[in-house]
């Protein structure tokens, strides 16, 4: 039996995917958590075989750690579970170990083959459906690193420069000079057009 631990802050998505694993004769969610600090609790008191994770969990800050979760648990394996465009964010954190990123919009059908495929070490070609290059991303998100990844993805929720030194625990200008480098390799000249090419691009 596989077991799997759900990271979501949404109670519907719990609710859902523990009814449908609940006869699975193969899958057993073991746990559910809303925060990343309660993973690592999960973690010391149950086996875990697969972390089924959202990007937009409380408490997960950024791509690193993820890495040190992989790092630290390397028999686990983690499956990125996400209404999160994958052209943009899959190739980085595939790159960083993450097994299989999968947007939300697939059935829950295609989640259990890609637990129990993750789990005996393959990969579900179910799970690439929906983006065909998903292992590289659009061609000009491969040119950007995991951390301009994630600076992007603040300022197009909105998020000042300030704020994204405080939750990635940068220095300020940090972020700023993520900022320029955006705006150079993205091919604009301010914030509002960086904006809306970043999302014109995960539509592509």
């Amino acid at each position: 039996m596989i077991s799997v631990c759900l990271a979501d802050n949404l109670p519907a998505v719990h609710f859902g995917v523990k009814s449908y694993f609940r006869d699975h004769p193969e899958i057993n969610v073991v746990a559910n958590v809303a925060e990343f600090p309660l993973i690592l609790e999960a973690l010391k008191n149950k086996k875990i075989d697969v972390l089924v994770v959202d990007l937009e969990l409380k408490g997960l800050k950024n791509i690193f750690d993820l890495k040190s979760l992989i790092s630290n648990n390397p028999n686990m394996k983690i499956i990125v579970y996400t209404s999160l465009n994958e052209q943009v964010y899959a190739s980085n954190f595939i790159k960083a170990g993450v097994s299989v990123f999968l947007h939300k919009s697939s059935k829950l059908e295609t989640l259990g083959i890609t637990i129990v495929n993750v789990a005996q070490g393959l990969i579900s070609k179910e799970t690439t459906r929906g983006f065909p290059n998903y292992r590289g991303g659009n061609e000009i998100y491969r040119k950007l690193s995991n951390r301009e990844v994630e600076v992007l993805r603040f300022l197009s929720n909105g998020k000042k420069n300030s704020e994204i030194s405080k939750i990635l625990g940068l220095n300020e200008k940090t972020i700023s000079t993520y900022k320029l480098r955006l705006l150079k390799k993205l091919n604009v000249s301010n914030l509002v057009d960086l904006v809306n090419k970043a999302n014109n691009l995960v539509l592509v």
